[in-house]
This record gives C-alpha cells, structure tokens and sequence, in this order.
C-alpha cells in the first residue's frame, strides 16, 4: 500500500518563549517594515481578505480557521506578487545608485520613466513554476527593464502566456525546477544578467532576502486582521521562503505568543521535511512530479533553513489526492462558508487539516484539538482556469493521478 501522508515534529524546534535571533544577514523587522512601506504604495495596492470558515472548523473538530486570501493580490492572483516584483524594484534602485544616481529612489520616481533609459539596460531572469516567474515579469514591466523566464517541461502554456503577457520572454529548459534554476544562474553569468530568485545558496542571499522581505507583507497584513494569535498556522513550502517569512514574522510580532507553526509539503517534493527531519539541508532528486506545482522543488533555501530548522514546530508531507480535496472543499463550501478560489498549491494547509481529521496520529503530532484556533494561507487563486475547473469537476490535471 503506497504511502499518502505523513507529519512528525522537528526535533530542533525552539522553545515557546524562545527570542527570534536572525542569523548574519537574515529576515528582520527592519526588513519588513521597509518592503511593507514600499509595496503599500505601489498602484493597486489593496489588503487580502483574511476570511472565517466557521462550518468547516466545526466539521473538522477544530475551534476556529481562518483563511487568508492571496488569490487576488495586486491581479497576479498570488503572493508572490510581492516578492518578485518588489526585489526587481530594489535591485534597479542599487543599479542606479552604483551608476551615480540617488542613493535611495522611490518607486514612485522608478515608475515616473525618469530613469527609463538606464532601466531598460537591464535584464532579470529567474526559473519558475509559473507564479514567481509572473512576478518577476511584472515587476520588469512596473518598472521598466528586460525580463527572460525560464521554465520546465511540465509548466502549461496557460501559465508561460501568463508570464509572456508582461513582455517577458519565456524559454522551456528540460529537468525538474532545481535543474532549471542551475540553467538560469549559468544563462545569467553568462549574458550579464541578474537572477531574481526566492531560493538563496552560498555567495546569492541579497536578492532572495529582497524577496523574502516582499513576503512579510501578508504576515503583517493578518497581524492586523486578526484580535488575537491563532494558535496553529499551517504554511505550504516549496523552497521555503514563504514559510519562513511567515514564521519569522510571527515570531518577532507575537513572540511567545506566537502560533505552533506547521510545514506543509507534497510527498513527492519534501525538501523542507527531510531537512528539518535529519537536521540538516538534504535534497530530494527525481522528477519532483506533483500537482502542487508551486511546491515542486527538491532543495530548501538556505536563507529559509536560517528560520525554519528552529523556528518550524512540526512537517506534514501529503498525497496529491489531499491537495485536491481540499480545492473542491473551498469551492463548494458546506454551512454556509464563503467560497475560496484556490489553486493547486493554494489549498495544502487545508490538505493538512484534512489528513489530520483522517489520521489521529497525525492530530497528536500536529496538537489539534476542538479548542485550536488555525490559521491557513490560500497562496494561490486559479492561475491556471482550465486545469482549476477540471479539479473543481472532480478530475486531475493531465499526467497526474
């Protein structure tokens, strides 16, 4: 009988009252509040709705969930709106600066044109599933540089138009997402461009640290949202930078008070899970294949390692089956819930809970009971709509079971 989930708890889990120290040239609150000034004043900036699924907590046993909803997010209809972009935004301020110009420019003076000369000397790059790269994309084109993506095989050509369509050029590379991240860095050195990734390595930190700052937006965003701390959330990990934003976030804003913070993954893709597991960064090889295409990657984030080897609380690894349960349960909400549109990545917290509800001794792991109080993170709208509507239809996308 084949495996379809599982969770344990991270042996190097920090203690509740234990203070967040941040390693030499880590995620900070100066960071934060930095990129949070910034993106709040770009155009169409708006707040994500953080939304209450009464019906559904009581199905599952649980005393509360709230979900909060990126799918909308400045229309990229994804989180990661705010980290690539907002990491071209500071890279094009340091060209500028290295050039003989401010030292510090708003975006507002970027989006004037002032600069559009100079801007357009630049090309960004970066290797994606789809949403990063439409982030970088945008960014390019917000702020006016060149823009080339690349992506594996099995990325739709849904989600490459999504990319094209803010005048980037998109170019397939054969392999799993970590070999076309290898091909984007060697392409890069190679032509004089810059790499605009979320997964950090030895030697390339700044750029992913841009990224990750991007990312605080929403955890400072539910802070606001919510009266009190939830007492579990539930993060899904590709590389982990989202994970780790959240996780940081949290734990410098509530402190002891802070949330059982709780990894999510595909079976197939575990990177995060085998490292917190052997309490050191491992690498999952193989065709990475998942529907959570978002999550298909094998190797954790060295900047997202700094944070989560301490600060994650337990993993949970999951069949494809769950993540797609959990989109059509947020489609077609029962007891009156409001409907969630979320993608193929955009439901695995939710997936989580589900295994939970199935599995006791996955529960006890997690240390839910009828008194938790969960917060879930809807990373993703349908940013592919055929292969949404084909979940929501109660089928799967083609070559996956």
């Amino acid at each position: 009988m084949s495996e379809t989930k599982r969770a344990i708890r991270n042996p190097a889990a920090a203690a509740a009252d234990a203070v967040y120290l941040p390693q030499a040239q880590s995620l900070t609150q100066a960071g934060f509040d930095a990129a949070l000034a910034e993106i709040s004043g770009w155009p169409g900036y708006a707040v994500t709705p953080l939304v209450s699924l009464d019906a559904l907590a009581a199905g599952l046993g649980l005393g509360a969930i709230h979900i909060k909803d990126e799918g909308q997010r400045f229309g990229l209809k994804s989180f990661k709106a705010l980290g690539g972009a907002y990491a071209v935004a500071e890279l094009l301020r340091r060209h500028l600066a290295s050039a003989g110009g401010p030292t510090r420019i708003s975006s507002r003076e970027l989006l004037s044109g002032a600069f559009a000369e100079q801007l357009h000397a630049v090309t960004v790059t970066c290797a994606t599933d789809g949403n990063h790269g439409r982030s970088v994309a945008w960014g390019a084109q917000l702020f006016g540089c060149r823009c080339v993506i690349f992506v594996p095989a099995l990325v739709s050509q849904v989600r490459r138009d999504a990319i094209a369509r803010y005048g980037a050029e998109v170019r397939e590379v054969e392999g799993n997402y970590d070999a076309v991240v290898r091909h984007a860095a060697a392409t890069a050195k190679a032509e004089g461009w810059t790499v605009v990734s979320d997964t950090s390595y030895p030697g390339y930190r700044d750029i992913p640290l841009d990224v990750m700052h991007g990312y605080g937006v929403v955890p400072a965003e539910i802070e606001a949202q919510l009266a009190a701390p939830p007492t579990h959330v539930f993060v899904q990990a590709g590389v982990g930078a989202l994970a780790a934003a959240v996780c940081a976030h949290f734990w410098m804003h509530w402190g002891r008070e802070r949330p059982r913070f709780v990894v999510v993954e595909p079976l197939r893709a575990d990177c995060v899970y085998r490292s917190l597991a052997a309490g050191r960064p491992t690498v999952v090889d193989g065709a990475l294949d998942t529907v959570m295409g978002g999550l298909s990657c094998g190797e954790i984030s060295e900047l997202a390692w700094d944070v989560l080897r301490t600060g994650a609380n337990a993993m949970v690894a999951l069949d494809d089956a769950y993540a797609l349960q959990a989109m059509r349960m947020l489609a077609r909400p029962a007891g009156g819930d409001p409907a969630i549109v979320a993608g193929e990545t955009g439901g695995a917290g939710l997936a989580a809970l589900i295994a939970a509800h199935d599995d006791a001794s996955i529960r006890q792991v997690l240390g839910l009971d009828g008194n938790s109080r969960v917060l879930l993170l809807n990373s993703e709208g349908d940013t592919d709509p055929e292969i949404y509507q084909e979940v929501i239809a109660g089928g799967s996308p083609a070559g996956h079971a």
